[in-house]
């Protein structure tokens, strides 16, 4: 096994397009799939399976607004990040998957889109590849909002590894996964409204046994809760930081945050 994975980060043109939707699919009872077409998409870029895209949405008074940062209108602007889940550059269809889970301006668009609907999108900035090359086994950990990435991930492994998935979800959110490679889902439920950040998903990791070399693990949840997932990792199961890649999806209090947790 190599002593550090392989880890090539992509910059790509940042450019904002205004897309269509052209399909709607129920996944689970609070999770939608949608399907994006624009000719705009000619040049779209993913190259990570956990990149993330700026979503556009519409306004009280259906307007898009797709201003660029330091122009006119540009603060009026309602953004959210969400993983690009597929995207097919021969039909020009980018395929968003989205938890509906609150109030938000993401879950009420995505709650009532149609084919038709009309939502902006910005990005990627660039693509962080992780290798496969050196790693025995894949550990993914988040909640339902890592799902979309945890899945692209799974679909692009190869036959000849190993992948660990656990996930905590509402009950009735657990999504069929599928990939090439060795898989087990752990599924960890929530039921504990007061449970201390990252308690469900620690609790789930600390019945699992773990291969001491060659194990990536990739998490992200909330902020707070992926950070003590991460010093959890290192501390109490012995891994080494470079072999640990953490983000913040989300974050109690706060709106649209996306926060990469390292040292």
């Amino acid at each position: 096994m190599s002593n550090i994975p392989t880890i090539t980060r992509v910059r790509h043109e940042v450019r904002l397009r205004r897309t269509t939707v052209t399909k709607v699919e129920q996944l689970a009872p609070g999770m939608k799939r949608i399907t994006l077409q624009s000719d705009e998409l000619r040049g779209f870029t993913s190259l990570g399976f956990d990149d993330h895209v700026k979503l556009f949405f519409p306004t009280s008074d259906g307007q898009l607004n797709l201003s660029l940062p330091g122009t006119e209108g540009a603060a009026e602007r309602i953004m959210r990040d969400f993983t690009p889940r597929r995207f097919d550059a021969e039909k020009g269809e980018l395929v968003i998957e989205f938890f509906i889970h609150d109030d938000g301006p993401a879950t009420t668009w995505a709650a009532s889109a149609v084919p038709g609907s009309v939502l902006g999108v910005g990005g990627p900035r660039g693509s962080s590849i992780i290798s496969t090359e050196g790693i025995g086994l894949h550990l993914l950990i988040g909640d339902e909002t890592a799902l979309p990435a945890i899945a692209r991930r799974l679909e692009e492994l190869p036959a000849n590894t190993s992948a660990m998935v656990v996930a905590e979800v509402e009950q009735g959110f657990e999504l069929p996964l599928s990939s090439r490679a060795n898989l087990q889902v752990f599924w960890a439920r929530r039921n504990k409204v007061n449970a201390a950040p990252g308690e469900l998903l620690i609790g789930a990791l600390n019945d699992l046994p773990l291969m001491k070399e060659g194990c990536f693990a990739w998490a992200a949840t909330e902020t707070q809760a992926v950070r003590a997932i991460r010093r959890y990792l290192l501390e109490k199961r012995g891994f080494d930081k470079r072999w640990v890649k953490a983000a913040g999806y989300w974050q109690r209090g706060a709106v649209g945050e996306h926060v990469v947790v390292d040292d």
